[in-house]
């Protein structure tokens, strides 16, 4: 591999998998979307089935106190950084650098709050039934 080649990790995209555990709480994961060697240099993705797509905005100093993912779906944030808290204290920070892959759609919930000064925008790609999202969890050593 020459000098500019990239490792395997960095053909990958950042990404929290947030999941309803057997115990009915969010529980909350580290990992990564894989990527695949394409065309012309690049690395892509498998295509991932989406029902919809939304976008939002929140003001900075916004939160939202205990839910649940409303839909099995991708949150891209453009902007903002933020907090999010599951019922049995577990912390993880989000901002522009990671994807979130919320699938807690039961249970206990989450909560988050803004951190910075930046509003939260965002985009919600709910996935279709059954899609297949290739998510690949950090080793915990």
């Amino acid at each position: 591999m020459g000098a500019n080649a990239s490792t395997a990790r960095d053909e990958m995209f950042k990404c929290i998998r947030l999941w309803t555990g057997d115990d009915g709480q969010s529980h909350f994961q580290n990992g990564a979307i894989e990527l695949d060697p394409g065309v012309r240099g690049d690395f892509l993705s498998q295509k991932t089935d989406a029902v919809s797509i939304a976008f939002q905005q929140t003001d900075s100093g916004g939160s939202f106190d205990w839910h649940t993912a409303p839909a099995r779906q991708f949150v891209i944030t453009l902007s903002g950084t933020l907090d999010f808290v599951t019922r049995e204290e577990e912390h993880f920070t989000l901002d522009p650098s990671t994807l979130l892959l919320a699938e807690d759609t039961a249970g206990g919930g989450h909560s988050w709050r803004l951190l910075d000064t930046e509003p939260w925008r965002r985009i919600y790609v709910v996935l279709a039934p059954g899609a297949n999202v290739r998510f690949t969890a950090e080793v915990q050593v």
